[in-house]
């Protein structure tokens, strides 16, 4: 089985990284194609490789699937014993919730603070919509936290998709200096610490 990962910028690319967090996550073997953003020959180069002219791609032999959390939830089921997601069937279905939440909301964050592996930055005057979205996301972590018995992770002590997916957000409070709760600040420090994370970044240094 011939698998491969186009991603865009390690420094830009936050759908990438959640992609590419999970596939290391399960343990799979790929190979990675990047393709630099912002550039004249971005789009036609990306098109080259998903049919949605959008990054991440993930293509298994003649299968190519085009959406970061369709491509976590095939990784999901096709590696098993990752426990890319809970056990527990209710936690599972929050942890599910709150993925998808992820991956259709929170614009005006998005908007106001864009990603970036940097830090120091200071973003212009938070709307209150922004505000309320980073309510919201820390409510989100801590629920899921408290229901699974405040492990490492968002539901206990594995590594799963629900973190890949919130692993961005983790970037962006860091480098506009929101302060997280105490317990909150713990999950984003494990984040950051986390083996895949660390590799990104290193490989962010080295490459654009």
């Amino acid at each position: 089985m011939a698998i491969k990962l186009a991603i865009g910028d390690f420094n830009k690319s936050s759908w990438s990284l959640r992609a590419w967090l999970v596939l290391h996550a399960a343990g799979v073997e790929f190979d990675t194609q990047q393709v630099l953003l912002d550039q004249d020959d971005t789009h036609a180069n990306i098109l080259k490789l998903s049919p949605s002219g959008k990054v991440p791609a993930l293509q298994v032999d003649d299968l190519v699937i085009n959406d970061s959390l369709a491509i976590a939830e095939y990784i999901a089921e096709i590696h098993p014993q990752a426990d890319l997601w809970p056990d527990d069937r209710e936690l599972r279905a929050l942890a599910r919730a709150a993925a998808a939440e992820m991956h259709s909301g929170f614009v005006n964050l998005r908007t106001q603070m864009s990603f970036g592996l940097n830090t120091g930055d200071t973003s212009e005057t938070l709307l209150d919509a922004t505000r309320e979205e980073i309510a919201r996301i820390f409510q989100i972590w801590g629920d899921l936290r408290a229901r699974s018995g405040h492990g490492t992770y968002l539901c206990g002590e594995h590594f799963g998709i629900v973190d890949a997916m919130y692993a961005p957000i983790v970037f962006r409070f860091r480098r506009f200096g929101i302060a997280l709760p105490a317990p909150l600040q713990a999950y984003a420090d494990a984040i950051l610490a986390y083996p895949h994370v660390r590799t990104w970044l290193q490989l962010a240094s080295t490459r654009p």
